[in-house]
Formats: C-alpha cells, sequence, structure tokens
C-alpha cells in the first residue's frame, strides 16, 4: 500500500506543481500558495479519486484537474484552520505554518487565493467531461467545501471549544470538517466513471466511514502521536479543551470504534469484485495503522 501511495503522490504533486507554476505575481501569494500545497502532506483525497478511475478502467487524466482541486481545497482549510483566530498552531507537517512564515495578514490572502483558484482549475484539462457532469462537480465541490460541509463543521468545532458536547455533534464536526472533502474525492470519482446508482450509494458509504476513521485515529494520534512522526504539537486538542472520541469513550474504546468503522468501509464495497477492490481495503487498514 505504501508503495502504490507513494506512486500516486507523486503523479499528483507533479499535477500541483505545474499548475503552481503558472503562478508568478503578486509574488508573496504566488510563494505562499505553493509552501502551503507543497508543504508535504498525504494527497489522499486526490488519491481517492483516482483511485476510483482505477477501479472503471478510466484514463487518470480524466480526473487530474479535479484531483489538483481537491488538494488546494484542502490545503486553503489548513491555512486558516492554523490561524490564531482558529487553532492558532505554529507547526503544520513538522514546518512552520503559513501565518508564522508569511505573516497573518498574507495567510488570510494565500488561503483565500487557494479556494478560489481551485474552482478555476477544476474547469481546465477536461476533455471528455460533459457540461452536465461539471456543473454537477462544480456544484457538489462547493457543497462539501462550504456550510454544508467543511466551512460548517469547522464553525461548529469552534462553537465546541471548552465545552462538553453530544456525540452526535461529534459526529456531525468529523463527518463535515474531515469527512466531506474524502466524500467529495470518491463522489467525483464515480460520476466521472459513470457509477451505477447502487455503485455510487456503495462507494459514498466506503467515503464516509474512511473520513469518519480518518478523524478518530487524529484524535488519537493528538494522545499517542509525537511530533516528529505527526508534524504538529501533541495535545493540541486537549489543550483546546475539544470533545474527542477520547474524551468521550476513552482511548482503548476510541480503538474499537476506529476499527469497527474501518469494517464497515471495507463492508460497504461488497458489491464490487474483491480483486477490484483490494486497494480500498488496503487504503482502509493503512489508516487504522498510520503513525502520522
Amino acid at each position: 500500500m505504501r508503495r502504490y501511495l507513494e506512486e500516486k503522490k507523486s503523479y499528483v504533486e507533479t499535477i500541483l506543481k505545474r499548475y503552481l507554476d503558472e503562478l508568478k505575481y503578486p509574488e508573496v501569494i504566488a510563494e505562499g500558495m505553493r509552501y502551503s500545497v507543497l508543504n508535504g502532506g498525504k494527497r489522499i483525497r486526490p488519491i481517492l479519486l483516482l483511485m476510483v478511475l482505477e477501479l472503471y478502467d478510466k484514463d487518470l487524466n480524466l480526473g487530474k484537474s479535479l484531483a489538483a482541486a481537491i488538494e488546494f481545497i484542502h490545503s486553503y482549510s489548513l491555512v486558516h484552520d492554523d490561524l490564531p483566530a482558529l487553532d492558532n498552531d505554529d507547526y503544520r507537517r513538522g514546518k512552520l505554518t503559513t501565518h508564522k512564515k508569511y505573516g497573518e495578514a498574507e495567510a488570510i490572502l494565500i488561503g483565500d487565493s487557494l479556494l478560489t483558484h481551485a474552482f478555476f482549475i477544476a474547469t481546465k484539462s477536461v476533455e471528455g467531461v460533459s457540461s452536465e457532469k461539471l456543473i454537477k462537480i462544480i456544484s457538489l465541490i462547493a457543497e462539501y467545501s462550504g456550510i454544508f460541509g467543511m466551512i460548517g463543521g469547522q464553525m461548529v468545532d469552534i462553537e465546541s471549544e471548552g465545552r462538553e458536547v453530544s456525540y452526535e455533534k461529534l459526529k456531525y464536526i468529523h463527518k463535515n470538517k474531515t469527512g466531506k472533502l474524502i466524500k467529495l474525492s470518491v463522489e467525483i470519482g464515480a460520476i466521472l466513471s459513470e457509477a451505477t446508482d447502487e455503485e455510487y450509494s456503495s462507494l459514498q458509504s466506503y467515503a464516509e466511514n474512511i473520513g469518519l476513521a480518518f478523524q478518530i485515529k487524529d484524535d488519537i494520534l493528538d494522545i499517542e502521536g509525537d511530533f516528529e512522526r505527526i508534524g504538529k504539537v501533541v495535545g493540541s486538542d486537549l489543550e483546546l479543551k475539544k470533545t474527542t472520541y477520547p474524551s468521550i469513550f476513552g482511548l482503548e474504546k476510541s480503538k474499537e470504534i476506529l476499527n469497527q468503522t474501518l469494517e464497515d468501509a471495507k463492508r460497504s464495497l461488497r458489491i464490487f469484485p474483491k480483486e477490484k477492490v483490494k486497494i480500498f481495503n488496503e487504503l482502509a487498514d493503512y489508516i487504522g495503522m498510520r503513525e502520522n
């Protein structure tokens, strides 16, 4: 799995660099966008899109601009998430956060530029994609990255700092703040691949469980991880008095929930031939075992 992820990560980063190299002025924005996007990262979201295309034996170039757009949006969310007004983090992936390197006002504009430029590149190099499909995809990007998705989850997460929240509200935060972009990647791949309604639903369920598992694992790593591996200060959730899976269920029960969620993700794909979804199951196992 690691070799597969590295190969696909290299493919995605080649695309990202090409789009970033087109940006020249203003220099601080162009440089900051490049720094924020290429500052490490696993590229799980765009890789998921590529995985779905491979599942249907589609040309990966069909989704290259959309894969880049998703990663731009993800990077923007991290730039803003790290700001003093939100999580106030100094390090991201072992390097200075964007506002620490370029300044707070600059980081806000860098994040804004990443978000808006994502919609620009989403419409580039989409030969073979009908206008009807593209409109559906653009609408989905706006929905899942905005108030009905990532931003909505982030807002409730901020409101919940320093207070106990219900399990239902915690699931809402995780489903939207982290899960929606993961779900977006899979759904775009399904749209491009012309998945049947049953297949689309199956892939949606897989993505929802993977997204939830990813965040549960992050909650666990905030307790068990270390700076060298995860690239940021451990214990920030505790410091901000955030409700997490370990704070509600304890560490061991959270691990059980994580494993159950990953098994649910695998079961979601039973309608596909086992060999065709082998890499999806391996990704689920990887998420459960990752150390960063």
